[in-house]
């Protein structure tokens, strides 16, 4: 079963949830979880993690007190060597709850070109992202190994050295479907280059660790 840990706040635009939800259980079995509003969830029968994207930061751990649930839940799939995927704020809890550091930076809004090291859970996924956050992994966590990097972002995505646990800055449920809504509610560059999703394959980051956990 693949368990998809919702970290939006229940205030937050629900919308980024349901599209990686989507992409994510097409097909699988599997469930939606609100760390926020249900606390830690069960992982008896998880085969699987897929950690969202949220408006929070992982360091505002007195007004939210759920995210040491979400450290301790990372913990416990690196520990258990579960498969996880960490997905913007996602990728920020994973590298924190293992000893990185995450600061808050400018803002940042764009299609963005990216180097991806030589890994599966790239296969298919071009060197053009969309970007949404405000937020950097400035130092990944123990163990964590850097397999992405932007010319503003040194720590854009991580792998575990022996844990099946991947992570990245970006969304890969963010398609251009999605664009007008992202740009009334957090701002998009202006321009065509901005708006041209043509070369954009980070749908398949998701799809590639669905592989790799032996979902599909």
């Amino acid at each position: 079963m693949l368990l998809v840990c919702d970290t939006m706040p229940q205030d937050g635009p629900s919308y980024f949830t349901d599209a990686l939800a989507s992409l994510a259980l097409d097909g699988r079995d599997g469930v939606v979880h609100s760390l926020p509003g249900d606390g830690l969830p069960t992982l008896s029968d998880v085969d699987a993690v897929v950690v969202t994207g949220s408006t929070a930061g992982v360091y505002e751990t007195a007004e939210r007190p759920w995210i040491d649930d979400g450290h301790r839940l990372v913990r416990e799939l690196v520990a258990r060597e579960i498969p996880t995927l960490g997905v913007c704020f996602g990728h920020q809890l994973v590298n924190d709850a293992l000893g990185g550091t995450v600061e808050s930076g400018d803002q940042k809004r764009g299609l963005v070109d990216i180097e991806l090291a030589d890994d599966p859970v790239f296969e298919g996924v071009s060197g053009q992202i969309p970007m949404v956050h405000g937020d950097y992994v400035v130092e990944p966590g123990d163990r964590m190994e850097t397999i992405g990097a932007a010319d503003y972002y040194d720590h854009l995505a991580t792998r575990h050295e022996s844990a099946p646990v991947w992570t990245v800055q970006y969304h890969p449920e963010f398609t251009a479907a999605l664009l007008d809504r992202i740009a009334d509610d957090f701002g998009w560059p202006d321009g065509d280059e901005n708006r041209d999703f043509d070369d954009v394959t980070a749908v398949k980051t998701v799809e590639n660790f669905a592989g790799l956990a032996g979902l599909d």
